[in-house]
């Protein structure tokens, strides 16, 4: 479904550029060249490069230039070839010069949203990008009707390694902690980093069944991680499952919270589990 929607949007920006081209080349044909409508070609140019790619880019350059060409021999004749023929390849250097200016601020642009969205020490996404997808998997259980698990993970003791072994080996626990946690989920899966030493972990279409095993699997791969490392810590998580759509992002988040504290004044090293919406 998301495959067509995007396959339509496409058709959808090509059928505009298309009409973008075509406008000003009859209203240069009505005018009789007298107004240049050279500039406004460069609108499906700016469009396609913008929302589609390069090779998209450079095709508009090509046949922005084309259309500008064919209008303008029609309307003020054919007299002096050349002329035409070289300002046509003027209005596609720059045409293209624009369309590459353009797809390089988009990347540029995508870059600097990327970096936004990515926890600078563990190279995990961040709280803000762990909002943006939560959103959209909220939705998602509505749509589809399928439950979505929720998990909130705190490192116990974490500061004991601050205090013991110093900040720069806490850092290492935090960035090994988030790669453990990565290779050990789904692709379909997510995790961010929300806090200084707590991860949230969401698991779309998983059921509670389902997410304690994935959340019991995960929590001995990372004790026998710091075992190994002699880390003086353990792991308390918090999974809230959702039957139904919740009311907000802010009560799923705060649903998977409570369970964790749950967990952790239970003796920490635990799980805390419960079905919201049933």
């Amino acid at each position: 479904m998301d495959t067509f929607l995007q396959r339509r949007s496409k058709l959808e920006l090509i059928a505009i550029a298309l009409v973008l081209i075509a406008a000003p080349s009859y209203a240069t044909q009505a005018t009789g060249g007298s107004i240049s409508f050279a500039i406004f070609y460069l609108a499906p140019v700016a469009l396609l490069s913008w929302y589609m790619g390069t090779v998209e880019g450079i095709l508009a350059s090509i046949f922005s230039a084309c259309a500008w060409l064919r209008a303008d021999a029609m309307a003020t004749g054919t007299s002096n070839v050349i002329v035409l023929y070289w300002n046509a390849v003027v209005l596609f250097g720059f045409f293209l010069i624009t369309a590459l200016i353009l797809m390089r601020l988009k990347a540029a642009y995508q870059q600097e949203q990327e970096l936004s969205r990515v926890d600078f020490l563990t190279g995990v996404p961040n709280g803000r990008a762990f909002r943006q997808v939560a959103e959209m998997e909220k939705h998602r259980v509505r749509r589809y009707r399928h439950p979505l698990t929720l998990a909130y993970l705190d490192i116990d003791n974490f500061k004991v390694v601050n205090d013991r072994f110093g900040h720069q080996t806490g850092d290492v626990l935090l960035v090994w902690v988030a790669r453990s946690i990565k290779r050990n989920l789904r692709a379909t899966d997510f995790v961010a980093r929300v806090g200084g030493d707590e991860f949230a972990i969401l698991l779309p279409e998983t059921g509670a069944e389902a997410g304690q095993f994935v959340l019991y699997k995960l929590q001995r791969v990372l004790v026998d991680l710091v075992k190994q490392n002699a880390w003086p810590v353990t792991f308390s998580i918090g999974a809230a499952t959702f039957v139904a759509e919740p009311e907000s992002l802010d009560e799923m988040i705060q649903s998977a919270d409570e369970l964790m504290y749950t967990a952790k004044r239970n003796g920490k090293n635990r799980i805390a589990q419960a079905v919201v919406g049933a």
